[in-house]
Protein backbone atom coordinates (compact mmCIF):
# COMPACT_ATOMS: atom_id res chain seq x y z
CA UNK A 1 0.00 0.00 0.00
CA UNK A 2 1.41 3.38 -0.91
CA UNK A 3 1.45 6.18 1.59
CA UNK A 4 -0.95 8.24 -0.55
CA UNK A 5 -3.47 5.38 -0.50
CA UNK A 6 -3.54 5.32 3.29
CA UNK A 7 -5.20 8.71 3.75
CA UNK A 8 -7.25 11.00 1.58
CA UNK A 9 -6.88 14.51 3.00
CA UNK A 10 -3.74 16.56 2.45
CA UNK A 11 -3.20 17.17 6.17
CA UNK A 12 -3.62 13.50 6.99
CA UNK A 13 -1.11 12.56 4.27
CA UNK A 14 1.41 15.09 5.56
CA UNK A 15 0.99 13.84 9.13
CA UNK A 16 1.51 10.27 7.99
CA UNK A 17 4.54 11.22 5.88
CA UNK A 18 6.08 12.96 8.90
CA UNK A 19 5.31 10.05 11.20
CA UNK A 20 6.57 7.42 8.75
CA UNK A 21 9.80 9.35 8.20
CA UNK A 22 10.34 9.62 11.95
CA UNK A 23 9.67 5.89 12.35
CA UNK A 24 12.13 5.22 9.54
CA UNK A 25 14.77 7.25 11.39
CA UNK A 26 14.07 5.43 14.65
CA UNK A 27 14.54 2.10 12.83
CA UNK A 28 17.78 3.13 11.15
CA UNK A 29 19.90 1.14 13.61
CA UNK A 30 17.83 -2.03 13.19
CA UNK A 31 14.93 -2.89 15.44
CA UNK A 32 12.82 -0.24 17.16
CA UNK A 33 13.42 -0.63 20.89
CA UNK A 34 10.86 -0.08 23.64
CA UNK A 35 11.98 3.49 24.38
CA UNK A 36 11.80 4.41 20.68
CA UNK A 37 8.37 2.79 20.42
CA UNK A 38 7.10 4.90 23.35
CA UNK A 39 8.40 8.00 21.61
CA UNK A 40 6.81 6.95 18.31
CA UNK A 41 3.50 6.38 20.10
CA UNK A 42 3.75 9.92 21.45
CA UNK A 43 4.41 11.29 17.96
CA UNK A 44 1.54 9.21 16.56
CA UNK A 45 -0.83 10.75 19.10
CA UNK A 46 0.38 14.27 18.37
CA UNK A 47 0.10 13.67 14.61
CA UNK A 48 -3.32 12.02 14.94
CA UNK A 49 -2.20 8.71 13.44
CA UNK A 50 -4.78 5.99 14.07
CA UNK A 51 -3.91 2.50 15.29
CA UNK A 52 -4.12 0.63 11.95
CA UNK A 53 -1.81 3.13 10.26
CA UNK A 54 0.52 3.18 13.26
CA UNK A 55 0.88 -0.59 13.07
CA UNK A 56 1.33 -0.51 9.29
CA UNK A 57 4.19 1.98 9.53
CA UNK A 58 5.87 0.17 12.44
CA UNK A 59 5.59 -3.17 10.64
CA UNK A 60 7.76 -1.82 7.81
CA UNK A 61 9.24 1.62 8.57
CA UNK A 62 11.80 1.26 5.76
CA UNK A 63 8.88 1.09 3.34
CA UNK A 64 8.23 4.77 4.01
CA UNK A 65 11.40 6.65 3.02
CA UNK A 66 12.17 10.17 4.13
CA UNK A 67 11.09 12.61 1.40
CA UNK A 68 13.94 13.79 -0.79
CA UNK A 69 13.98 17.57 -0.61
CA UNK A 70 16.54 19.53 -2.59
CA UNK A 71 15.73 23.06 -1.55
CA UNK A 72 16.36 24.46 1.93
CA UNK A 73 12.96 26.18 1.99
CA UNK A 74 11.24 22.83 1.38
CA UNK A 75 13.20 21.28 4.26
CA UNK A 76 12.34 24.22 6.49
CA UNK A 77 8.65 23.90 5.59
CA UNK A 78 8.65 20.20 6.60
CA UNK A 79 10.36 21.00 9.89
CA UNK A 80 7.93 23.90 10.50
CA UNK A 81 4.91 21.66 9.85
CA UNK A 82 6.28 19.04 12.20
CA UNK A 83 6.82 21.62 14.94
CA UNK A 84 3.27 22.91 14.48
CA UNK A 85 1.94 19.41 15.06
CA UNK A 86 4.27 18.59 17.93
CA UNK A 87 3.43 21.78 19.80
CA UNK A 88 -0.28 20.99 19.80
CA UNK A 89 0.22 20.09 23.47
CA UNK A 90 2.53 23.11 23.96
CA UNK A 91 5.58 21.06 24.89
CA UNK A 92 8.51 19.14 23.50
CA UNK A 93 10.83 16.94 25.49
CA UNK A 94 14.49 16.05 24.93
CA UNK A 95 13.92 12.68 23.20
CA UNK A 96 11.47 14.34 20.80
CA UNK A 97 13.98 17.09 20.05
CA UNK A 98 16.70 14.51 19.35
CA UNK A 99 14.47 12.62 16.95
CA UNK A 100 13.47 15.84 15.19
CA UNK A 101 17.17 16.66 14.84
CA UNK A 102 17.70 13.30 13.13
CA UNK A 103 14.66 14.03 10.95
CA UNK A 104 16.17 17.37 9.87
CA UNK A 105 19.43 15.60 8.98
CA UNK A 106 17.43 13.00 7.05
CA UNK A 107 15.70 15.79 5.12
CA UNK A 108 19.13 17.06 4.03
CA UNK A 109 20.08 19.70 6.59
CA UNK A 110 23.69 19.88 7.68
CA UNK A 111 24.34 19.07 11.35
CA UNK A 112 24.97 22.74 12.11
CA UNK A 113 21.86 23.90 10.26
CA UNK A 114 19.73 21.20 11.92
CA UNK A 115 20.89 22.21 15.42
CA UNK A 116 20.27 25.88 14.67
CA UNK A 117 16.81 25.36 13.16
CA UNK A 118 15.72 23.01 15.96
CA UNK A 119 16.96 25.35 18.71
CA UNK A 120 15.29 28.39 17.14
CA UNK A 121 12.07 26.46 16.46
CA UNK A 122 11.87 25.30 20.06
CA UNK A 123 12.37 28.88 21.19
CA UNK A 124 9.72 30.20 18.79
CA UNK A 125 7.09 27.49 19.33
CA UNK A 126 7.78 27.23 23.04
CA UNK A 127 7.18 30.92 23.59
CA UNK A 128 10.79 31.53 24.61
CA UNK A 129 11.31 34.58 22.45
CA UNK A 130 12.89 37.63 23.93
CA UNK A 131 11.54 41.06 22.97
CA UNK A 132 14.17 41.71 20.28
CA UNK A 133 13.35 38.45 18.49
CA UNK A 134 9.64 39.09 18.83
CA UNK A 135 10.06 42.61 17.49
CA UNK A 136 12.12 41.35 14.55
CA UNK A 137 9.52 38.73 13.61
CA UNK A 138 6.62 41.19 13.94
CA UNK A 139 8.30 43.90 11.90
CA UNK A 140 9.73 41.60 9.24
CA UNK A 141 7.93 41.95 5.90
Amino acid sequence: MSISDMYTSGLQKKNLIHFAAIANIAAVDGEINLEEEKLLRKFANKLDIDEPHYKEVLKNPKGFPIPSLNHKDERLEYIFELFQMIYVDHEIDEPEAKLIYKYAIGLGCTETRAKDVIAKSIKIFGGGLDFEDYQYLINKN
